[in-house]
Parts: structure tokens; C-alpha cells; sequence
């Protein structure tokens, strides 16, 4: 029986952090994984999604030339070549996920499927072997909502978009979170006829109710049709075409297209692990861990989507080095969820972090609002992209920032100037006072901190008096 000082289950980002990082100091690694090293951000989520969506915006380009001062042009494509293309990137980018690569490093890469036997062995297609530590990153998956007919109907995930030979004519999308608003304007700017059930009364329920209508509004202009404040109820197939039978204010309504994107969550992935064995402890959210992220076994960790409660790529990497702190070093390494930031990359891109206003309303917090719109920013001009606002909420007098909130081209981009500046406890004046280049979109930052002081100074009568006069006096 082989034995490891870890054994890390699963090779997506949490994973592959976890190993790489478990070798590197000199440790004997097992990485167990079922199918491909990169898990479901690389293959289904991250990586394709942003591929196909940058392909979208080309499309949308080419049909908006008379903006930018070109001939309108017809655009042509086959929708097979643009997914061919989806999968050249996830191949060239796969290659840094290669196994031979992580073997070379001093990792044992083994692929099957593990089952805990005890706290210290697993079993994998009937071999057995044995650890001192666990690490549990196994990910999530596209959630099934119990919808009468569903599964008899048929219908596709995001794992299943990219896998596509021909373009729907028409799909309905259940679910408007981030993936379901990425993909439904992709599809849109390729050809299909988007309609978009959500049981919510707003698109991405959360961000603020103005990002969410500013998005829903340009979203809308491209066509796409949303129904809010909607219950899917029954799927049926007639003549040919899917039928999902909705609820909307007591009312029964009836949406059909050519296929059904199903978008309404994530569900860990536990089954088959025999968690029972070892005593961890896990739920429908998934695994149970403490603020080390060590589960209910005192010599077993978990991370990633497996755990939550922020599903991203860049969270599970957060957590992966919270891990390999406490495991290695056994260093006092705990989760500070306060600061955790992410975009949806739709166009226009959303990014968030911090308090939303309703949070700041709810905490009871003295704070105020500071927006600026993209159409007052002279990049966003020459660009042709004046659609959205960046928002930034600070505290009282002191103006310490305590959210932020872009809904505009390359807000995932703008965002990281906020993140730090939350994180580190900057105040809008800090901003304000750093010089930023021209003509750039950061620049609109800068003009939104601006804001501050136009209010302290400029809107208060006997304050810009008093300093009319101090002027006077000292020159």
C-alpha cells in the first residue's frame, strides 16, 4: 500500500494550488482525479465561456460598424467553427494543466474514483492507499431544478454549450445569474431568440437593483426577452418545440423554443466519496469546515466550490493557500470573507465588491453614494461604449470606501483599483488624489471619488463662501 503525506482529491484550481504548493516544500503528494486535470473552470466554465463571449462581442462589432464610422457589413460564420475555436483555447491553455507536468514537479497523479475507507485510506478502483492529510477540492456541478418533465424534455447546461454542433434558433434560459445573463447575451449576438425565465424580481438578485436594471436595459436592446418574478412549473414537447408551462403572478403562462438552458445553481460534488467514513460531515451546500477550512476530521481539509459559499476560480485559489497554511504549518490561518470581489462578463460587464447599498441600509450604516456615468468619460466616448455607471458607497465625513459597483465595458478590469482600496481601508480622498492617465477608463474612478468634494465644498452655500473668502484674503 503506497502512503503519501497528502492526498489532495480533486485537480481543478483548488487542487492543483493545493498539490503544487503541498510538493514544492518537500512533501510525498498523491492528486486524485476522475476525468481531466483543471476541473470545470478550464473545460465548462471560465475559459470557454469568456471565449465564446469575446467571439460574441466580435459579431456585435461587425453589425455596429456605421457607429465607428465603417461600412455596415454583413456577418457570416458557422456556429461549429466558433465552438472549434472555444476548444483550441482550452486546449493551449490546458497545457498548463498537463499531468506529465505536475509528475515532473515530484506530484503522483492518479486518476479514478476515490472513496474514503478511513480518516487515513482511500480507495481507488479497488487499490487502497493511505495519507497522513486529505485535502477534499472535488468542485461542483450545474444544479437540476425539479421542474415536472424536465429530464423527459431534455435540456442542456453549460457543460453541454460548448459541445454544441449547430446554433438553436430559439432557447429559453432558466436562471438569471451570472451564467445565465453570459451566455443568454451570447447566444442573442449569434442569432438565437433569447427569452429568460427568472423566479427573482431583477436579473443577478446580488447586485444592486440599478445594476441589475441598468444590465437588464442593454440587454434588453439587444433583444432579449425576460420574464421576472417566474416559476418554471412543467416542460412538455409539442410539434417539435420545448414548451415550459411558467407562473407569474398567479397566472399561467407558456414560453416554447428549440432547446432549454438550465442555469439555476451549483451543486457540490460529494457523491461517491464515502464521507461517512472518515466522520465528515457535509450537507446539500456542501462540505462542513471550520474558518481553517479543516472538516469535521481533524486531519482532512476541504476548498473550493465542494465548500463554498463563493463559487468562483479565484476564491477556490483564496482557499487553497488557507489550507496549505494550516496543513504545512499548521499556522492560525483562518477565511476573512469581507473582501471578496467578482465580475459577470456580460457587455456590459458587471463587478462587485464590498456592501451593496441594500446591505448598508440593512447594517444601519451612515454612509454615502457617489456615481458617475460612463457617458461623462471621455475614453468610454471615444470607444463608443457610454452605457453604465461606476458607483462607490464610503462612510460618512470620513469617506472610507466600503463598496463598489461598476456596471460598464472592462468593469473587471477597473474593479481592482476599489478591491485594494477596500481591503486596505482607502478612503475616496485617497483616490481622488492619485494622479491617473488620460484618457483612460481607471480615469472614471478618479472622477467618481471626485464627487466627494464637489459635496463637501461645493454644495454647501456657507462653505464655498468661507472659502471664497480665504481665497480673497490670501491673495
Amino acid at each position: 500500500m503506497k502512503s503519501y503525506d497528502v492526498v489532495v482529491l480533486g485537480g481543478g484550481s483548488a487542487g492543483l494550488t493545493a498539490a503544487t504548493g503541498s510538493v514544492k516544500f518537500g512533501l510525498k503528494v498523491a492528486l486524485i482525479e476522475k476525468e481531466k486535470l483543471g476541473g470545470d473552470c478550464l473545460y465548462y466554465g471560465c475559459v470557454p465561456s469568456k471565449t465564446l463571449i469575446r467571439s460574441a462581442k466580435i459579431v456585435s462589432l461587425l453589425k455596429r460598424a456605421n457607429e465607428f464610422g465603417l461600412d455596415r457589413t454583413d456577418v457570416s460564420f458557422e456556429f461549429a467553427n466558433v465552438i472549434g475555436h472555444v476548444w483550441d483555447v482550452i486546449n493551449k491553455i490546458g497545457e498548463h494543466d498537463d499531468p506529465e507536468r505536475f509528475r515532473k514537479m515530484g506530484v503522483d497523479v492518479i486518476f479514478g474514483d476515490p472513496r474514503f475507507v478511513s480518516k487515513n485510506e482511500i480507495e481507488i478502483d479497488g487499490k487502497r492507499i493511505k495519507s497522513k492529510k486529505f485535502v477534499i477540492s472535488t468542485g461542483s456541478r450545474s444544479l437540476t431544478p425539479n421542474i415536472k418533465g424536465l429530464k423527459e424534455t431534455g435540456f442542456i447546461t453549460h457543460v453541454d454549450i460548448f459541445h454544441l454542433k449547430t446554433l438553436p434558433p430559439s432557447i429559453i434560459v432558466i436562471g438569471a445569474g451570472p451564467i445565465g445573463m453570459e451566455m443568454s447575451q451570447a447566444f442573442a449576438r449569434f442569432g438565437s431568440e433569447v427569452t429568460v425565465l427568472e423566479m427573482e424580481n431583477q436579473i443577478l438578485p446580488k447586485e444592486d437593483i440599478d445594476i441589475s436594471k441598468t444590465l437588464e436595459s442593454c440587454l434588453a436592446k439587444e433583444g432579449i426577452r425576460f420574464s421576472l418574478g417566474t416559476t418554471a412549473k412543467r416542460v412538455r414537447t409539442e410539434n417539435g418545440k420545448k414548451i415550459v408551462v411558467c407562473e407569474k403572478d398567479g397566472k399561467e403562462n407558456l414560453h416554447r423554443a428549440d432547446e432549454i438552458l438550465v442555469a439555476v445553481g451549483r451543486s457540490p460534488n460529494v457523491e461517491g466519496l464515502n464521507l461517512e467514513a472518515p466522520g465528515v460531515e457535509y450537507d446539500e451546500k456542501g462540505i462542513k469546515v471550520n474558518r481553517s477550512l479543516k472538516t469535521t476530521a481533524k486531519n482532512i481539509w476541504a476548498c473550493g466550490d465542494v465548500v463554498g459559499p463563493y463559487l468562483f476560480t479565484h476564491m477556490a485559489e483564496y482557499q487553497a493557500g488557507i489550507v496549505l497554511r494550516n496543513a504545512l504549518f499548521k499556522l492560525p490561518a483562518k477565511t476573512d470573507y469581507k473582501v471578496v470581489p467578482w465580475t459577470t462578463f456580460t457587455d456590459p460587464e458587471v463587478a462587485h465588491i464590498g456592501l451593496t447599498e441594500y446591505e448598508a441600509v440593512e447594517n444601519e450604516l451612515n454612509y454615502n453614494i457617489y456615481k458617475y456615468n460612463y457617458s461623462d468619460v471621455d475614453r468610454a466616448l471615444t470607444e463608443v461604449e457610454g452605457q453604465g455607471f461606476i458607483k462607490i458607497l464610503c462612510t460618512g465625513w470620513s469617506g472610507k470606501i466600503i463598496g463598489a459597483h461598476i456596471v460598464g465595458p472592462n468593469a473587471g478590469e477597473l474593479i481592482h483599483e476599489l478591491i485594494l482600496a477596500v481591503r486596505k481601508g482607502l478612503t475616496v480622498k485617497d483616490i481622488s488624489s492619485t494622479i491617473h492617465v488620460y484618457p483612460t477608463l481607471a480615469l472614471g474612478t478618479r472622477q467618481t471619488t471626485d464627487l466627494y468634494f464637489h459635496e463637501k465644498f461645493f454644495s454647501s452655500g456657507w462653505l464655498q463662501k468661507l472659502l471664497r473668502i480665504m481665497v480673497r484674503v490670501l491673495n
